[in-house]
């Protein structure tokens, strides 16, 4: 999935570093809805270059288990989880959740590099 997302958004003209950051986006997004809905959970994966950067959404069919903060600090580096959405704050600043007719559906906006 992480190679993928690079691929396809630096085919459609995101550079390298935004790429990478959606990347990390994704990543935290599907670990999650895995974490929360189990390893065999259907889920959709959306990302596109924007005018003004990167769009991610990630959907998934439980609107019932939504994100909860952690308190675990951004900076422990012992902690093995518990900073996903304080890191989405940092990537994704304005990051939010819709429900959906299938679920829900957490979105994202990634401002270019440049």
């Amino acid at each position: 999935m992480r190679g993928l997302t690079a691929t396809v958004l630096m085919a459609y003209g995101a550079d390298r570093e935004s790429a990478g950051t959606a990347q990390l986006v994704v990543s935290e997004l599907v670990g999650n809805a895995k974490q929360a809905c189990g390893d065999h959970v259907p889920l959709v994966v959306e990302v596109y270059v924007t005018a003004f950067g990167i769009a991610v959404t990630v959907h998934d069919p439980a609107p019932e288990l939504l994100p909860r903060r952690s308190e675990v600090a951004v900076d422990n580096d012992t902690a093995e989880s518990g900073r996903g959405l304080a890191l989405l704050d940092l990537l994704a600043p304005g990051w939010c959740i819709e429900f959906s007719m299938v679920g829900k559906q957490i979105r994202c906006h990634i401002g270019s590099a440049e």
